[in-house]
């Protein structure tokens, strides 16, 4: 099998893997998948997942959506989807390299770019109303908004649930966030729905040696633009990260949608999404990080 064939045959990558007819490396791939660099008879590599169980048959339908929607938006690079079946994702090998002030400026400008395509709603990753965030659904049914409620109700509600529930958040934690989303629309910057990666803490940056930062792994839908930014400063944060967010800036404001001047204020909010993911996830060992970006959003 090479490229060509691939291409015009991608339903026989299972039976070539099958076969062992393809050189399989593993390499990292995430915490819920199985990842292996594909080697075909030309030459060329792939990156492929198998689908975890027992996530649903469209997961991976979902995802290869999620990188073709955001790579029309002619923004950020994401890898080619050359196979979507049911229980394997392969994708363009994207090198990898290392970040640079200059890569991380351009990320930014081009994610810059990727947000301000829009989206028709909150939600509204096209065509698919299920998502998923890791192995979590994810309900991406298309809202009018405003912002402020959707984004309590369609993504901080659920987790905070599932996080009481799993045993990751104790009264005290639960009573901050519940005291947060009461007051969400105090909080302000609400504006039209962005099309965001949706995942973006600094795991799913991947720095390519062509210099450029490509994005990886989505729960992309429409969104609003400052949940993908402050999710770039979780978990110690992107590297160069201050050069990132000058280049977003400058193309934001010259896109005529500058960045709200209260914008950072709003980090820890938009945190609580991902943070609330974790609990739900990996348990109690995130509990310190949800209950500290609560009471910063309280003390506002």
């Amino acid at each position: 099998m090479d490229m060509s064939y691939l291409r015009a045959h991608p339903q026989h990558l299972p039976t070539f893997l099958t076969h062992q007819r393809i050189r399989q490396t593993p390499v990292g791939g995430g915490s819920i998948s199985d990842a292996f660099r594909l080697t075909l008879d030309d030459g060329t590599s792939l990156f492929a997942k198998g689908r975890p169980d027992p996530m649903p048959e469209t997961f991976f339908e979902v995802e290869a959506a999620g990188l073709r929607w955001l790579g029309a938006a002619g923004g950020v690079p994401v890898p080619e989807v050359l196979v979507a079946l049911p229980d394997l994702l392969a994708l363009e090998w994207i090198e990898p390299g290392a970040p640079t002030a200059d890569a991380a400026r351009r990320l930014g400008a081009e994610l810059a770019v990727t947000h301000l395509a829009g989206a028709p709603a909150f939600g509204a990753l096209p065509g698919h109303a299920d998502g998923f965030i890791g192995a979590l659904p994810q309900d991406d049914t298309p809202s009018p908004g405003p912002w402020g409620p959707w984004f309590a109700d369609r993504r901080l509600r659920p987790h905070l649930r599932r996080s009481v529930d799993n045993g990751a958040l104790d009264a005290a934690a639960h009573a901050a966030v519940a005291r947060v989303l009461d007051r969400i629309e105090e909080y302000g910057g609400d504006e039209p729905p962005s099309r965001i990666h949706g995942d973006l803490w600094p795991g799913n940056v991947l720095w390519g040696a062509d210099g450029r930062a490509w994005l990886i792994d989505p729960a992309a839908h429409g969104g609003h633009r400052e949940t993908d930014l402050a999710a770039l400063l979780l978990f110690g944060g992107v590297p160069e990260r201050e050069h990132l967010i000058s280049g977003y800036a400058e193309r934001a404001a010259a896109l005529g949608r500058p960045l709200d001047a209260a914008w950072r204020t709003r980090v820890p909010l938009h945190q609580l999404h991902l943070l609330l993911v974790h609990t739900a996830l990996f348990g109690a060992a995130y509990r310190a990080p949800v209950r500290a970006a609560a009471d910063a959003m309280l003390r506002l």
